[in-house]
């Protein structure tokens, strides 16, 4: 409603009006990328800290945090996020940058690892306290993410949520906020990389890993077959194999990392029934 009213004063000065709508254009843009710039600033400030006060964080994972949120703020500030509101293909490599990539990288740069290191000792204890909470472990216990983050898509897209989106700056907002939260929160509950108060066991995690490939790939040929509503039939081809074939890609270096983590942990008892064996 605000914009509308700002677009309707410049209505009877076109070069004004021009600038007006450029300027309110990016508004979302803005709101969506800020938060990024500002904890990509506040990770390399607690890099520095932890360097000076505990031993040296790996430079992969500040590496990983800088590329993650990169990746967020090029999607959603910019050509990339002007495209993608009216090409779907465009708005679909944002989908893959923001909900699946983005999230495994930042998962993958430990930040409630550093919050806990820079933090006071009455801090983190808070902070520990607030991540054993009953709300936290809902939210990040698998079946849960799951349905909130490939729930989320099937509601995007098999409604008209996706040309609403288009047209309320709030529910852009929301939305592409709900994206990003929920791929992280999934990424999370499938991979441990940060500590976790409650842990779920690898077959369990591996169930709805498959699960949720199944139906991201159900999903995307769906929307290859029946486009969005407002979306071209080429256009949707486009973004359903984008989305079927680049999700795959991220989808097999996330199987990778849990595989990995699966072995490590079962290497232990793999090899004392070894000894076993081998000394009856």
């Amino acid at each position: 409603m605000i914009m509308n009213s700002l677009m309707s004063h410049y209505e009877h000065n076109p070069s004004k009006g021009m600038y007006a709508h450029d300027f309110i254009s990016i508004i979302p843009q803005i709101i969506l990328a800020l938060p990024f710039v500002v904890v990509l600033v506040l990770y390399i400030f607690a890099v520095a800290a932890n360097n000076r006060r505990h031993n040296r964080w790996p430079s992969i994972r500040t590496a990983y945090w800088v590329t993650g949120c990169l990746l967020v703020i090029g999607s959603v500030i910019g050509p990339l996020a002007e495209q993608g509101i009216v090409d779907f293909r465009a708005h679909m490599v944002s989908h893959l940058l923001i909900g699946m990539l983005a999230p495994l990288l930042i998962a993958l740069a430990a930040p409630l690892t550093l919050l806990l290191r820079s933090l006071s000792v009455p801090l983190a204890r808070r902070l520990t306290a607030l991540l054993k909470s009953r709300p936290a472990q809902w939210l990040t216990h698998p079946s849960i993410a799951v349905l909130l983050n490939i729930g989320g898509l099937w509601c995007l897209y098999t409604t008209d949520l996706y040309i609403l989106m288009h047209e309320h700056t709030a529910l852009h907002i929301f939305i592409h906020t709900h994206v990003f939260i929920a791929g992280y929160l999934f990424t999370v509950s499938i991979i441990y990389i940060d500590p976790m108060s409650h842990r779920t066991s690898y077959f369990t995690r591996a169930i709805v890993l498959i699960m949720a490939l199944a139906a991201h790939g159900i999903l995307s040929k769906i929307i290859y077959a029946f486009p969005p509503t407002g979306v071209p039939a080429d256009q949707a081809e486009r973004g359903g194999m984008l989305m079927y074939y680049g999700g795959d890609l991220i989808d097999i270096l996330l199987i990778f990392i849990l595989c990995l983590q699966w072995y490590r942990a079962a290497r232990p008892r793999l090899n004392k029934k070894a000894k076993e064996f081998s000394h009856p």
